[in-house]
């Protein structure tokens, strides 16, 4: 509106960092532009890189290289090094765990102080084993990416209808429901999930289980909303629509700030708007929630040194020296939930360019071998193995050292030695012009 005809319109984007459609952004913004106008806009290449040394940058663009649409650009950099990014195999998640807080420690020793170091993951949950070694260990760690807005009563109870209509045996989104109506205890709330845990068809069920005593028209009221939201019928987004209708009269009697609140849940809609179904929004919450960049967990005080521990949305537009990026493996890296279309796929990988070009100096590509499954006691045998992230195929290894922990220690033995000794030099440097 500003330039109908483009004439002085210039835009600036990376369509290799375009990693935020589950906020409704699209790569196509960049790569459809320089044709919105007639005659076609001139695209100018920024590809000259500041922050890493020119091995991380040679890896990164092997990975986007690889992209099935793009600006082509090569990144380059006059910051020279002789060390290559490592892809490190471990047995499994503990063993990853313990094979970066080893080399965290290294660093520390080496000169690079907690804070100049990060751990990046796809999903918040992937790092899980690592703040269980670190706390052990007494490693302070920040972690970027838990999300505020979803622990709020409000959201978790939308949220809590939305997935029992996805799952009516979902007990845990039920008695969290049904303690929402007036007159509705725990023991109410067991003996009717009890009722429809019996039968085949749970949400058809509901009509025929009597109105828990003192719950009057909300009980009604309840039933129709989570029949019509089962049924399909509404469709996405419109569903999440409805089930917020149904759930203000709630909001407006257990809530004083209720007005507040209701914002929240309308961004919740809007949220969900970008998302193509209720399941697809259900479980992207999980893998990295919306607003994530500007919540954290555990805030330090500005004197602290503390590990950085972020999501790669997170991490955008951040740097560190030395960065690890956790489970670059198949089922994780690109997520088994963003395989679904060739869109999703490629933002997967330009999840993985934008984790690698957040490294100044090391980088390290951490790969387990196994992953035990949910609930399984981790001394048994029962796992699945995954396989190196597709982004890095056979082609692209030359950009790395491949090394396998634990039988890389004295390797990094080597590498902490050496690096010692540069900073003993630097420093005798320093001292003759005292």
């Amino acid at each position: 509106m500003l330039k109908p005809d483009g004439a002085g319109l210039t835009v600036v984007g990376d369509d290799a960092q375009a990693i935020y459609s589950f906020r409704a952004a699209t790569v196509r913004n960049i790569l459809d532009f320089p044709n919105a106008f007639s005659p076609p806009a001139a695209v100018i290449t920024l590809d000259r890189n500041y922050r890493s040394t020119q091995p991380v940058l040679a890896a990164a663009n092997g990975v986007i290289e690889l992209a099935s649409e793009r600006f082509t650009k090569k990144l380059w950099t006059e910051r020279q090094s002789a060390e290559r990014p490592l892809l490190v195999s471990v047995r499994d998640e503990g063993d990853q765990a313990r094979y970066i807080a080893d080399r965290v420690l290294e660093n520390r020793e080496a000169g690079t102080i907690l804070k100049q170091q990060a751990v990046l993951f796809r999903t918040s949950s992937h790092s899980g084993h690592l703040e269980v070694e670190l706390t052990r260990r007494n490693i302070p760690f920040v972690k970027f990416g838990a999300l505020k807005f979803l622990d709020s009563a409000h959201v978790k109870d939308m949220l809590a209808m939305l997935r029992f209509a996805q799952n009516p045996r979902d007990r845990v989104a039920g008695f969290r429901l049904l303690q929402l109506m007036p007159g509705v205890g725990p023991s109410s709330a067991q003996r009717v999930l009890d009722q429809m845990a019996e039968q085949p068809e749970p949400v058809a069920a509901l009509s025929n289980i009597p109105a828990p005593p003192r719950s009057g028209d909300h009980w009604r009221s309840f039933v129709e909303a989570l029949q019509q939201l089962s049924s399909g019928k509404i469709g996405w987004p419109g569903e999440i629509e409805h089930a917020r209708r149904w759930y203000e009269p709630h909001l407006e009697r257990i809530h004083e700030d209720a007005s507040v609140r209701q914002a929240d849940l309308l961004q919740l809609e809007q949220i969900a708007a970008g998302y193509a179904s209720r399941e697809r929004f259900l479980t992207e919450l999980t893998l990295d929630p919306p607003d994530a960049t500007s919540d954290q967990a555990g805030v330090p005080l500005l004197d602290e040194d503390c590990l950085i521990l972020s999501t790669i949305h997170s991490a955008k537009g951040q740097e560190w020296k030395s960065v690890f990026i956790l489970n670059v493996v198949d089922g994780c890296m690109p997520s088994d939930l963003g395989t679904g279309t060739t869109a999703e796929i490629e933002e997967e990988r330009r999840l993985l360019y934008v984790a690698m070009t957040r490294a100044k100096d090391n980088l390290s590509l951490v790969m387990p071998q196994r992953f035990f499954t949910r609930g399984q006691n981790p001394q048994g045998d029962r796992h699945v193995y995954a396989s190196r992230t597709r982004f890095i195929p056979a082609s692209l290894l030359r950009h790395f050292e491949s090394i396998t922990w634990p039988q890389s220690d004295a390797l990094a033995r080597e590498r902490l030695a050496a690096r010692k000794v540069r900073i003993d030099v630097g420093a005798r440097m320093r001292g003759m012009w005292r």
